[in-house]
């Protein structure tokens, strides 16, 4: 036990023993949200955290907001070294709060039930934070699927015909940025700038993040720094996914407008396009079983032209990643493609429950 009462995480002995003797790393707590998920896949994920080979103190605290206890019972037997504490809010804001309160360190790292630390990665982001005076360091997101289905959306998530051209997805060069995956962070600055918002269910580390750069703050990207990230397994919960990003991107730019980038426009356009096909498709129906049949075919004709072109971009871009990949999974992708389109341009359209985008009144 070290001097504050936390578990000294166990390590491999047979790595970098002369560099963790010295212990002479920032304290890192690593805060880990969950709720309702399989107690393996959190298992898996914990592991990775406790398995950095970290040169410093690292102290686990994961904050379980599950109807259950099966969850948190399966990590304290397994990691009695993790500390585990109730949410009862049950989002991931509420979590992140929670855990943060708790959590003892001056470094502060993000993990994801679904997510698993590669080794030495805390070891890298420590370095890039004190190196850069950033408040958040943090890289990529690496889809790793099982299924087939899941290696399709991997695909989908790290293509721009996916999820558009965002760093942390599609990779590019160090440096400040708007967002990170996950990210490390610098206790100080997330405190000064309140925390993470608890009225917003998703999208709150990129509101937390564009508040302290709008406090003249650092996000840093490190394209070196990926975490595995393992993707929705079904259609339906894909579909819920990125229904619930859309829609709490729309609150997040109604807290902040200039917030806004174009990519993010261009699902909500797609649904509008396909919307207005289908009313133009109708429209031309009900002329050509009239008395104006050539005006009723001209417009079935403008009407297919939104879902052809559409359609050859689902089957140009997954033959073009399917090659480029040599991964037979791109055949899903004209599916995968659309569910995460219109899943997401739809939730951005609907917008987030009335009223759950704002503070509550105080």
């Amino acid at each position: 036990m070290t001097a504050d009462g936390t578990r000294r995480i166990r390590r491999d002995s047979s790595s970098s023993a002369g560099r963790r003797a010295r212990n002479d790393r920032l304290p890192v707590s690593i805060l880990l949200p969950v709720r309702d998920e399989d107690p393996a896949t959190v298992a898996r994920a914990v592991a990775s955290a406790l398995a950095q080979g970290y040169g410093g103190e690292v102290e686990v605290v994961l904050a379980d907001g599950s109807d259950t206890t099966a969850t948190a019972d399966s990590i304290r037997r397994e990691f009695p070294e993790v500390r585990v504490i109730p949410n009862p809010e049950r989002t991931i804001p509420s979590g992140l709060n929670r855990a943060m309160r708790a959590a003892r360190r001056r470094v502060l790292a993000r993990c994801d039930a679904r997510t698993v630390l590669p080794p030495g990665y805390l070891e890298r982001a420590v370095e890039q934070l004190c190196a850069t005076g950033a408040a958040v360091v943090g890289g990529r997101q690496n889809p790793v699927g099982k299924t087939a289905f899941e290696r399709a959306v991997a695909l989908a998530m790290t293509s721009p015909l996916g999820a558009g051209d965002a760093r942390y997805r599609l990779g590019g060069p160090a440096g400040p940025t708007d967002t990170v995956y996950l990210g490390v962070l610098r206790r100080d600055a997330v405190e000064a700038a309140g925390g993470y918002e608890t009225s917003l269910l998703w999208n709150s580390e990129y509101e937390l993040y564009w508040r302290l750069r709008q406090h003249g703050e650092i996000v840093w990207f490190d394209p070196t720094l990926a975490a595995d990230y393992r993707p929705r397994g079904a259609f339906a919960a894909l579909a819920r996914q990125y229904f619930r990003y859309g829609r709490w991107k729309r609150a997040m730019l109604r807290r902040h407008p200039a917030s806004l980038r174009w990519r993010q426009l261009a699902a909500p356009l797609l649904v509008l396009a396909a919307l207005a096909s289908l009313f133009l498709a109708a429209a031309g129906w009900v002329a050509a079983a009239t008395a104006a049949p050539s005006t009723g075919t001209s417009m079935l004709g403008a009407a297919a032209l939104v879902p052809a072109l559409y359609l050859l971009l689902l089957l140009g871009g997954a033959a073009l990643v399917g090659a480029r990949r040599r991964a037979l999974e791109a055949a899903l992708l004209p599916l995968v493609l659309p569910t995460i389109h219109f899943s997401w341009g739809i939730g951005f359209l609907v917008g987030p429950p009335r009223g759950r985008d704002r503070p509550p009144r105080v």
